[in-house]
C-alpha cells in the first residue's frame, strides 16, 4: 500500500528528534513517492533544515500561548489531509494532534493517553538491549521491515564551509554539558581528561551559549593552549559537520552523542547516572562507552537523570577512570 502524504510527530528534545530521523530514512526507502512531513517543537527545527527527504517541517511553538498554538497546529494538520500520521511520543499533546488529525491511518504507542483513537497502537517497552531507534521502528514495522536504520542528519554545503576553518589540523571535540546534572561528566574530570590526552592537535569544546561559562572554566583549569571554546558559535548542523571529522568526540549521554551517531562520527560516550541498556546508546561504527567499573547500588537512578545526585556523592561520575577514555 502506498501513502501520498505522511506526517511524523516528535516534539520532544533534540536527541529524540535526531533518533526519529531513522523513520524518515526507512519511510523514504519504502515509499519514495510519498511526501513526508515532520512535526517538532520550536527551537529544534534547525536540525531538519533543507532535509532532502522531507517535504515540510511543521513547528509547534510551546511558548507564548502553548495551547492556542496547539489548536492552530491541529487546524494546519487537518488541512494537509495526511494518509498516515506516525506519533513517536507517548504524551497527551502529541496524542491529541494524532487522534484528531483526520488521517486515514494513525499509529502510535499504547502508552499515549489518546491511543484509543489510533488505528494502530504499538506496545512500548524499555527492554535491555533494545535501542530507542528499534522501539520507534516498531511503529512502522508492519509497512517496512525490522532492520535497524541509523539516524541521519544532512548538514548543508554552507554548514561544512562554516567549520572548515577548524579542520586544518587534527582535532578532538568535547561536549561537556548536559541538561541533567547527573548525566554530566564532572567539570574536574573534563579537566583531567584534557590534561591526560596525548594529543597534539586542537581540542574544541562544543555547546550552547548557556554552556559558555562551564567550557571556559574547563579550558582555564586545564591550562591547554590548544583547547578552544566554541560554545554558541555554531548551530546544530554545523556542530554535526565539525564532529564528523574529529579524531574523537567525547560526549555525555545527551544530544551531542546523537549528533555523532547521525554523522557516524567517532564517539566516546560517557555514562554517569544512566546506562546504555536503557536504549539510548551511541550508534556510530566502533563507538566506545565509558562508565564506572564498580557496582553502585544506586545506579542507574533514573531514565533521564536529575538536577543533583540523589545520594549526594555522585560516584557514578566522579569514579569514572579517565585512563579508559584516552586515545589509542
Amino acid at each position: 500500500m502506498g501513502y501520498k502524504k505522511i506526517l511524523i510527530i516528535q516534539t520532544a528534545f533534540i536527541g529524540d528528534v535526531i533518533l526519529a530521523t531513522s523513520l524518515i530514512e526507512k519511510l523514504h526507502k519504502y515509499f519514495p513517492e510519498s511526501s513526508i512531513d515532520f512535526l517538532l517543537r520550536k527551537g529544534n527545527d534547525s536540525l531538519l533544515k533543507n532535509h532532502p527527504k522531507l517535504n515540510k517541517v511543521l513547528i509547534w511553538d510551546k511558548q507564548g500561548g502553548k495551547y492556542r498554538n496547539l489548536f492552530k497546529l491541529l487546524k494546519q494538520i487537518r488541512s494537509e489531509k495526511y494518509d498516515l500520521v506516525i506519533n513517536v511520543q507517548r504524551f497527551a499533546n502529541s496524542g491529541f494532534l494524532t487522534a484528531f488529525s483526520g488521517a486515514k491511518e494513525k499509529i502510535g504507542f499504547d502508552k499515549n493517553p489518546f491511543s484509543w483513537a489510533f488505528t494502530q497502537k504499538i506496545a512500548h517497552k524499555i527492554e535491555e538491549g533494545v535501542h530507542e531507534v528499534q522501539r520507534n521502528n516498531e511503529l512502522i514495522l508492519a509497512i517496512t521491515d525490522g532492520t535497524l536504520q541509523k539516524p541521519v542528519l544532512y548538514p548543508s554545503v554552507e554548514d561544512f564551509d562554516k567549520v572548515v576553518q577548524y579542520k586544518s589540523d587534527p582535532f578532538v571535540c568535547m561536549a561537556p554539558a548536559s541538561v541533567w546534572f547527573t548525566k554530566q561528566f564532572p567539570k574536574e574530570k573534563w579537566v583531567e581528561l584534557i590534561q591526560s590526552l596525548d594529543f597534539k592537535g586542537n581540542i574544541y569544546l562544543l555547546g550552547a551559549p548557556s554552556d559558555n561559562l562551564l567550557c571556559a572554566e574547563i579550558i582555564d583549569l586545564s591550562g591547554n593552549m590548544k583547547a578552544h571554546n566554541l560554545c554558541g558559535k555554531m548551530n546544530l548542523l554545523q556542530s554535526a559537520a565539525l564532529m564528523k571529522d574529529a579524531v574523537m568526540n567525547y560526549v555525555n549521554d545527551s544530544a551531542p552523542m546523537h549528533l555523532a551517531s547521525a554523522m557516524n562520527a567517532k564517539t566516546m560516550a560517557i555514562y554517569c547516572s544512566t546506562v546504555p541498556e536503557f536504549g539510548f546508546g551511541p550508534l556510530a561504527d566502533g563507538a566506545r562507552i565509558a562508565q564506572v567499573t564498580k557496582k553502585l547500588e544506586c545506579r542507574p537512578c533514573g531514565l533521564h537523570g536529575f538536577k543533583e545526585c540523589p545520594k549526594g556523592h555522585f560516584k557514578c561520575g566522579r569514579d569514572i577512570e579517565v585512563g579508559g577514555l584516552l586515545l589509542d
